[in-house]
C-alpha cells in the first residue's frame, strides 16, 4: 500500500516513481508507452484484493493506455510487463478491457519477428514497424533470454484472439534453435536473426539466459503437460547445466557458474538466483527417478541465494557476487554492490516453499521483508540501494515497477496458503504474472474461464 500509495500521489500515469525526489521516472525501455507501474501491479492489487487501488488502475487502463506512440520499446520488456500485466489482469478479473488491450498490443509487437529467420529483433519502434537489435549485443545478435520469453504470452494471445499467428511465432524460435548445434549441449546467450547463427559463445543462467530456461519447463507446464518439445528441450538443458555450469565452492556452496568460450567465470547473478524456484518446479516431471536430486539442487541454490543476503550489511543480496579469490557469496566489485529491488531471491523461496514446506523459506522470507523496510523503504515508497555492504545507505531512488509486480506478490505468496493461485491451474510469467494451464479438454476460451 505505501509502494502504490506513493506511486499514486507523485507519478501517476508515468512508468515508474522516484521515491527521493518524489516524482516520475521515465526508463527508455518503453519508449513512450506509459503506466508501466499499473499495468505491472494490477493482478498484485487484485490478489491482495485492494479492491478500490484495482478499480482505479482499471479506469486509468481503459482511459489513458495507449499504444498508438511513435518510440522504440524493448519488446522482451514490454511483452512480460504489459502483455503478461493485462492477460493476468483479464483471466483473474475477467474484465474484456485487459484482453482488447493485451491483444491490440500483441498485434503491434508482431513486426518485430520479420527478419529472415523469424527471431525477432530486440528493440521495435511500434508505430513504423522497424526494428533493430541492441547496438552492444554480439555483432547485431538478439538475446537468448529476450526471444525466448515471449512463448507463454503469445500462446495465450492465440488462444483469446482466435488467431494462430502468435502461437506460431514463438513455435518457429523454437524450430530455429532445435536445427543448431549447441555447444556442449548449452545454448549461447546470442543469435543472429540474419544469418541463423550464434554469435559469441557465451553461456548465462542469468542475466541474457534466464528466462529462456524458465520458460522451456513453463511452456510444458502451461500445455497441462502436453508440449512435449518443451519438456525435452528443459530437461536436456538442465543436464547440460549441471554438468558444465553447476560447482561446488570450498566451503560446500552450491552455485551456477557462468561459461564463456569453454572457460568458466565462478561469478552468480542476483537474476541467477530465481533458477532454485525453476529446479524446484521442474523437479516432478524430471526423467528417471530424478526428482529428488532437482528438489536438493533447488534448495542448494536457494542456501546459496540466502547466504548472498546474510554475508552483507544490509541483509539484502548484492546484483551479481563470487566465488574466487578466497571470497565465497559476495560481490567484490563495486559496480555489483547494487540491489535494486529485485524478487529472484524470494521467488525462490516461495517455490521452495510452497514445494517442500519447510519453515526456514518463510523464515528468509522474513529477513528481506525486514531488510526492506529498515533500508529501502523511505518516506515517498520504495527505493533500491547503491551498495549492500555499506552501513549508510544510499538510494539509487527508483522505485522498480517490478518491486510491485514481483518482489511484493511472490512475499504475500510466500505467505499465503497454497490454494491461492495453485501451481496445477497457474503459471507465473517471468514478471510473475499469471497465466492459467490451457487444459487439453478447453476447446473454448469461456469454458476454459
Amino acid at each position: 500500500k505505501h509502494a502504490w500509495d506513493n506511486y499514486k500521489r507523485y507519478a501517476w500515469g508515468l512508468n515508474e516513481l522516484k521515491p527521493i525526489s518524489k516524482q516520475g521516472h521515465s526508463s527508455n525501455l518503453f519508449g513512450n508507452i506509459q503506466g508501466a507501474t499499473i499495468v505491472d501491479a494490477l493482478d498484485t492489487l487484485y490478489i491482495m484484493e485492494m479492491k478500490e487501488e484495482f478499480k482505479e488502475a482499471k479506469e486509468w487502463v481503459e482511459k489513458n493506455l495507449d499504444f498508438n506512440v511513435n518510440a522504440e520499446i524493448s519488446v522482451f520488456e514490454v511483452n512480460i510487463r504489459f502483455v503478461g500485466g493485462l492477460l493476468s489482469a483479464y483471466y483473474l478479473s475477467g474484465e474484456e478491457v485487459f484482453r482488447k488491450k493485451a491483444v491490440e498490443l500483441g498485434e503491434k509487437l508482431l513486426p518485430a519477428f520479420n527478419t529472415p529467420t523469424g527471431i525477432p529483433w530486440a528493440l521495435l519502434n511500434i508505430k513504423s514497424g522497424i526494428g533493430r537489435n541492441w547496438p552492444w549485443a554480439s555483432g547485431g545478435s538478439s538475446i537468448l533470454a529476450e526471444f525466448g520469453t515471449l512463448h507463454l504470452e503469445f500462446v495465450h494471445l492465440s488462444h483469446l484472439s482466435g488467431n494462430p499467428v502468435f502461437a506460431e511465432k514463438v513455435m518457429n524460435i523454437r524450430k530455429v534453435l532445435n536445427r543448431l548445434d549447441k555447444p556442449e549441449g548449452l545454448y549461447p546467450n546470442y543469435l543472429n536473426p540474419s544469418s541463423g547463427q550464434w554469435g559469441q559463445h557465451h553461456v548465462s543462467i542469468g542475466g541474457l539466459g534466464d528466462s529462456f530456461y524458465e520458460y522451456l519447463l513453463k511452456a510444458w507446464l502451461m500445455s497441462d503437460k502436453t508440449d512435449e518439445e518443451g519438456k525435452k528441450m528443459y530437461y536436456d538443458a538442465v543436464q547440460a547445466i549441471q554438468t558444465h555450469l553447476i560447482r561446488k565452492s570450498s566451503g560446500g556452496l552450491t552455485y551456477i557458474a557462468e561459461w564463456k568460450g569453454g572457460l568458466l567465470e565462478h561469478k552468480m547473478g542476483h537474476l541467477t538466483c530465481f533458477a532454485g524456484g525453476m529446479f524446484a518446479l521442474g523437479a516432478d516431471g524430471a526423467p528417471n527417478d530424478k526428482t529428488g536430486h532437482h528438489i536438493e539442487l533447488g534448495a542448494e541454490i536457494a542456501r546459496t541465494c540466502h547466504e548472498s543476503y546474510d554475508r552483507t550489511s544490509m541483509k539484502l543480496g548484492p546484483e551479481a557476487f563470487r566465488f574466487d579469490g578466497g571470497v565465497e557469496a559476495i560481490a567484490t566489485r563495486q559496480n555489483e554492490k547494487y540491489y535494486i529491488l529485485r524478487p529472484e531471491v524470494i521467488e525462490t523461496y516461495m517455490y521452495m516453499w510452497r514445494l517442500t514446506h519447510d519453515p526456514k523459506y518463510r523464515q528468509w522470507g522474513w529477513e528481506a521483508v525486514e531488510a526492506l523496510e529498515k533500508h529501502c523503504r523511505v518516506d515517498g515508497g520504495y527505493s533500491g540501494i547503491r551498495d549492500v555492504y555499506n552501513n549508510h545507505e544510499s538510494h539509487d531512488d527508483v522505485q522498480q515497477s517490478f518491486f510491485l509486480s514481483e518482489t511484493l506478490k511472490y512475499l504475500y505468496l510466500l505467505f499465503s496458503e497454497d490454494d491461492l493461485l495453485p501451481f496445477e491451474h497457474w503459471v507465473f510469467n517471468t514478471e510473475a504474472h499469471p497465466l492459467p494451464v490451457l487444459h487439453k479438454d478447453d476447446g473454448n476460451k469461456e469454458e476454459n474461464q
